[in-house]
């Protein structure tokens, strides 16, 4: 969130117009690219999994939210509530505790002596509320003595800045800081449901029952439509009431008293008509009478608390901003066109790429690869699944520090080569670069000089890896230069992907647009991870508990902590054993000397290396999957695809509750235990041994975390987001 702490730090130094009329001009440009998106997100109409249905069999909710800003706001609440008195509404007003005026107590008793309702509205309004962890902590505390002394359970953020983890620090029992679906904000990521949803709180790493109701905002903020685009009616409001209706959502708005005009003309840029508003309001009662239930969001918030499917309910994190591809258009677009791919890795081995490479394919774009070569019977030339491949003979060696910089450079520079080579038969259209490194994406530099538009696909955050492989503190130099070249690499591209929620936010958080940046999970493809492609995907009885883990054998995956655990638990599983798939590496050596130090030589079985279709033959055959990855600044944050690959194939997994995995699943929906503790991983493996009725129940809640991914939706995100970079 650099850039918005950069923008409110300059927002007092600009003159009123010239923020606005800036605001308008970029407002333009985004509505420009919102077309499928705003104001309606197709698929956020979708019921979360166990939705109750709303009280007394009504057709959908309607929540009023007002958000004062300013003294002027504050003069006008009065009006506002006789306005909704008179049509038979009730709404929430939400002061600000500490910004530039004072709210009488007064003005508090007697909107909740009318039956409405009170919340705090950040605390200075001036966008620096989530600086960092210990600003919030400091203003949290703060922010929790208003919500006492005023009586109020809801909280909203300033400019809908929103960290929803950070929110567990107040004391509340909702949030609105957050929407379905508004590129306009500052912080444009949506959480795509029409829906209320329940954020869980993590305790000392494993998740408690408590947690709050965030209720996002469906219907476009006033200021938004009527002050930056210059909508001259509600229209858009009452075409969306329409769509929510109909699915039986949440109607939720955020109407500012500072900008309606009553009694005095509107003011050009500062105000609308009141009558915008009663024109909403009137349709509602009129169109829809009393199939809807018109709660104060206290009132929503404690229904939905009581009312809740925790078990298979899960918290469904923001999706990609880009829609589902629905019809053929996006990849009618694509054809003919030519892309280049640049991976420092093995191909076909490594799943994303080719899993990227081949949609577009399908896509009808020719596609060309350069990647290392992984063996001398790798051919130097091949094509796979309508992949021309070129491979350069650099073995991918783990090394000191100096020896991946060297090997990095290699590849960068015949990267390079390797593009000028393609161009002699034509332009690029695309460059999809795959890191690490990140500074690979300016081996294309003469492609995007020539009209090609960069793809960076971010597996992981090198800073954090890094860190992690080599041990070296934040303020390591080392770590400094990886920062900057990935905040050089990021403005240098076009477009930014990632796998996952964590690892998007720590890039926003550094350097990246969040309008940049778009998230295309590590799904597994569902023809391969099928767990009925051999048959029924259960497993035969067995005296042998086979317990699964595969993936690169490195410390910080914690093989060794999993082999500890089993040597605890052979005397209670008789029949336990580990299989371990993955690339022989030193590391391993280090945990086949533990196994036979432990006594459990017998009980380790290392398999080598496997494809995915017998990685998901193996899934099959095990009784767990065991992702026992250590606590560290990268693990924090990845999400291993490990999870959706076990849980595919209906198998139990257990994992650490890392911010990277409690972002997709609770824990209803994954056996979590506490990173780097044997001793609890070798309960949480006892447990799951003695209760089997137990664990499935929590596989299929975790299989429909699964099936929210699915690679199909995900790949129709990326081409569609191809699409748009290319026609742009």
């Amino acid at each position: 969130m650099l850039r918005n702490r950069i923008y409110y730090s300059l927002k007092p130094l600009l003159p009123d117009g010239l923020r606005m009329w800036l605001r308008q001009r970029y407002a333009m440009r985004v509505l420009e690219r919102s077309a499928g998106r705003w104001p309606v997100l197709p698929g956020s109409e979708r019921p979360p999994e166990g939705w109750p249905g709303w009280p007394e069999g009504k057709k959908f909710a309607v929540v009023l939210t007002h958000d004062v800003e300013g003294r002027r706001g504050l003069e006008k609440c009065r009006k506002l509530m006789q306005l909704e008195r008179e049509l038979g509404f009730f709404s929430s007003f939400n002061f600000i505790p500490a910004g530039g005026y004072q709210t009488p107590p007064e003005l508090r008793e007697e909107l909740v002596r009318n039956g409405y309702e009170v919340g705090v509205h950040d605390l200075n309004h001036d966008g620096h509320l989530y600086d960092s962890p210990v600003v919030f902590a400091r203003k949290a505390a703060e922010i929790n003595r208003h919500l006492h002394e005023w009586g109020a359970v809801g909280f909203r953020s300033g400019f809908m800045l929103n960290q929803l983890d950070w929110l567990h620090k107040l004391d509340m029992a909702y949030d609105a800081s957050t929407f379905d679906t508004d590129p306009f904000e500052p912080q444009p990521e949506g959480q795509g449901t029409i829906f209320p949803f329940w954020v869980p709180a993590p305790v000392n790493g494993s998740a408690t029952g408590r947690g709050y109701v965030e209720l996002p905002y469906t219907l476009t903020q006033d200021s938004t439509l009527f002050l930056l685009l210059g909508e001259a009616g509600p229209e858009t409001w009452l075409r969306k009431v329409d769509w929510i209706a109909e699915h039986g959502g949440m109607v939720l708005v955020n109407v500012h008293p500072d900008y309606i005009a009553f009694d005095e003309p509107p003011e050009s840029l500062k105000t609308f008509p009141a009558d915008y508003y009663r024109q909403l309001l009137v349709y509602l009662r009129e169109r829809y009478g009393d199939t809807f239930w018109q709660p104060l969001p206290r009132e929503l918030a404690s229904w939905f608390s009581t009312h809740r499917l925790p078990k298979s309910q899960p918290f469904v994190p923001p999706r990609s901003s880009v829609p589902v591809m629905t019809d053929s258009s996006a990849a009618d677009g694509l054809r003919g066109k030519r892309a280049a791919v640049l991976l420092y890795s093995y191909y076909p081995a490594d799943p994303r790429p080719r899993r990227a490479a081949e949609a577009l394919v399908e896509a009808g774009m020719e596609v060309e690869l350069f990647c290392l070569r992984e063996s001398a019977s790798d051919p130097i030339e091949e094509t796979v699944g309508g992949v021309k491949i070129t491979r350069l003979p650099l073995p991918k060696r783990r090394g000191g520090k100096l020896a991946y910089m060297w090997q990095y450079g290699r590849f960068i520079l015949a990267s390079s080569l390797f593009l000028l080579k393609s161009m002699a038969r034509g332009r690029h259209h695309l460059v999809h670069v795959h890191n690490m490194p990140d500074a690979l994406v300016f081996a294309a530099a003469v492609s995007k000089m020539n009209g090609a538009r960069l793809i960076l696909d971010l597996h992981d955050p090198m800073p954090e890896l890094m860190s992690t492989i080599y041990g070296l503190e934040p303020d390591h130099w080392l770590v400094g230069l990886l920062r900057r070249v990935e905040r050089w690499s990021i403005g240098f591209a076009d477009h930014v992907l990632t796998p996952n929620t964590a690892f998007r936010d720590l890039f926003v958080s550094r350097s990246c647009p969040p309008d940049k940046i778009d998230i295309v999970m590590n799904s597994p493809r569902q023809d391969i991870f099928d767990p009925d492609r051999l048959g029924s995907g259960a497993k035969a009885p067995s005296e042998e508990f086979r317990i699964m883990h595969h993936g690169s054998i490195v410390e910080r995956h914690g093989v060794d902590l999993l082999v500890e655990a089993v040597a605890r638990v052979r005397t209670t599983i008789p029949g336990v054993h580990l299989d371990i798939f993955g690339a022989h590496t030193p590391f391993l050596d280090r945990v086949l000397e533990i196994a036979h130090a432990r006594g459990v030589g017998d009980r380790v079985h290392y398999h080598g290396p496997k494809n995915q279709l017998e990685i998901a033959d193996a899934i099959r055959a095990c009784d767990i999957g065991v992702v026992p990855n250590r606590r560290s600044s990268f693990t924090e944050t990845n999400f291993p695809t490990r999870l959706f690959e076990y849980l595919s194939m209906h198998r139990p997994v257990i994992a650490p509750p890392t911010r990277g995995i409690l972002d997709y699943f609770g824990p209803d929906q994954m056996l979590f235990f506490e990173p780097d503790n044997v001793e609890d991983l070798a309960a949480r493996l006892i447990w799951a041994h003695g209760h089997p009725d137990e664990v499935q129940q929590v596989v299929h809640a975790g299989i429909e975390v699964y099936r929210h991914h699915l690679w199909q939706e995900e790949k129709g995100r990326f081409v569609q987001r191809v699409a748009a970079l290319v026609r742009a």
